[in-house]
C-alpha cells in the first residue's frame, strides 16, 4: 500500500509542478490551487509512504516520478523538445527508480 501512496505522491507533484506552469501563464484561483493542492496532497502521501519505505528510496523514487511525468507534461501538453536524447535520459532515470525498488 505504501509504494501506492508514493505513486500517488509522485503524480501529486506533477500536478503541483503543472500548477507552478499555470501560474507564470496565468495567475488565478484555479492556478494556485493546482499549485498549492498538487504540492499539499504529493507530501502528504510522501509522508504516509515513509512509514514503511526507507527515506532514501522513498525520495528518490518521488523525485524520479516527479521529474520523468513533468518532463512528459511538458512534452505532450507543452510542445517541449522531443529529442530522442531527453527520452533516452528519461529511460536511464526510469531504470534507476526502478533499481533501487529492486533493492530496497
Amino acid at each position: 500500500m505504501d509504494w501506492l501512496f508514493l505513486l500517488v505522491a509522485g503524480v501529486a507533484e506533477v500536478c503541483g509542478v503543472m500548477g507552478i506552469n499555470q501560474v507564470n501563464r496565468k495567475k488565478n484561483f484555479l492556478s494556485f490551487t493546482m499549485l498549492i493542492g498538487g504540492f499539499f496532497i504529493s507530501f502528504l502521501f510522501l509522508s504516509l509512504a515513509m512509514r514503511t519505505i526507507s527515506m532514501s528510496t522513498a525520495y528518490a523514487v518521488w523525485t524520479g516520478i516527479g521529474a520523468v511525468g513533468s518532463v512528459l507534461v511538458g512534452m505532450i501538453l507543452y510542445g517541449e523538445s522531443k529529442q530522442w536524447l531527453r527520452i533516452l535520459f528519461i529511460l536511464m532515470i526510469v531504470l534507476a527508480v526502478i533499481g533501487l525498488k529492486l533493492i530496497d
